[in-house]
């Protein structure tokens, strides 16, 4: 019984070097990207809830201590 489809030709160092560079990439990129957590709904709403007053800008004590750096 004879395959009239052509065989294919085995692959060659440069495309297992390539291949295994792109994994390679593909791997580190995926360690390095950012974990993401989901928040609990009741948190999720309460966060969106806005203060009374407008919330908006306030001088905490982390802006402070950032003023602070900025002094010369």
């Amino acid at each position: 019984m004879s395959d009239d489809r052509q065989q294919k030709p085995p692959l060659s160092r440069r495309q297992v070097v390539a291949g295994a560079g792109t994994v390679g990439a593909l791997a580190a990129a995926a360690a390095v990207l950012p974990q993401v957590e989901e928040q609990p709904a009741e948190a999720a709403a309460a966060n969106a809830v806005p203060k009374k007053g407008g919330g908006g800008y306030h001088v905490s004590e982390h802006v402070k201590r950032y003023y602070q750096t900025t002094r010369i």
